[in-house]
């Protein structure tokens, strides 16, 4: 007779598996985060990218930034 493997119990989370939990669940104080999604072309992320890393920033870091610096330059009209 064969056992059967539980691949629950034998199978580690991956790093980027306890970023996306972390990230996504609800901590004390903290808002829950939403993924969004968006088409550019792909010269323009190039560029972007290049940017954001000459600041130090990843990409989804730089597009929280980018998002702010915008909301704040326009919400004050």
């Amino acid at each position: 007779m064969a056992l059967k493997k539980n691949e629950e119990l034998l199978r580690e989370e991956s790093l980027s598996e306890r970023k996306a939990k972390e990230i996504f669940s609800k901590k004390e104080g903290k808002e829950k985060k939403i993924l969004t999604t968006f088409s550019i072309e792909p010269s323009f992320k190039e560029e972007l990218e290049e940017l954001f890393d000459s600041m130090g920033l990843g990409w989804a870091a730089g597009i929280r930034f980018a998002l702010k610096e915008f909301y704040k330059k326009y919400s004050e009209n």
